[in-house]
């Protein structure tokens, strides 16, 4: 895929583009080897809700609307796409995926949750480093209708506190969490 847009193919990407800018300092990456090293990073060390081998789940600086503390699942590695997730990180994130909605219930009391990804630009991916979001949903909550906006660092600590504890309450699998 070589002069392919977004440049050349990213050497873990099995031959995907990536869209990642020269120097790109990835904010998930930063966050799992414990420093936040860029200006540009949002993220802080309270922000990591869990962490296993090969997924962590953290709260999104971002939120939506009034319901702020979302949280994203994301592989451990750096692969910046679905296209280049192994079979066994996939399934991992899921296992996790569904994991953190069943602790937002237990958390919250959400009237639902919602899970979404993007891929590429023109997917509205921003962040170069795959992360699968999932939403505590509120009815009238219009999530989809938002602009985003950060969520203060007390929140988050205080959000991601809450859903350890609830993830802490749910039996783990055998292989993940």
């Amino acid at each position: 895929m070589a002069g392919a847009p977004g440049g050349p193919p990213h050497p873990a990407a099995g031959g995907w583009p990536s869209h990642a800018p020269a120097a790109y300092d990835c904010p998930f990456c930063e966050l799992l080897a414990g420093g936040i090293r860029s200006a540009s990073n949002l993220c802080e060390p309270g922000d990591l809700v869990y962490r296993d081998g090969e997924v962590a789940v953290i709260m999104a600086c971002d939120g939506f609307g009034a319901h702020g503390g979302h949280a994203m699942v994301i592989p451990v590695a750096h692969l910046e796409t679905l296209y280049e997730l192994p079979d066994s990180v996939a399934s991992a994130i899921m296992l996790a995926t569904r994991r953190v909605a069943v602790a937002m219930k237990l958390a919250w009391n959400p009237d639902g949750t919602s899970t979404r990804q993007h891929n590429e630009p023109a997917g509205n991916q921003h962040v170069w480093h795959y992360h699968q979001h999932v939403f505590p949903r509120y009815h009238g909550d219009e999530l989809y209708r938002q602009l985003r906006h950060r969520v203060p660092v007390e929140v988050r600590a205080r959000k991601a506190d809450e859903l350890r504890e609830a993830l802490a309450r749910i039996p783990s699998p055998p292989a993940h969490f």
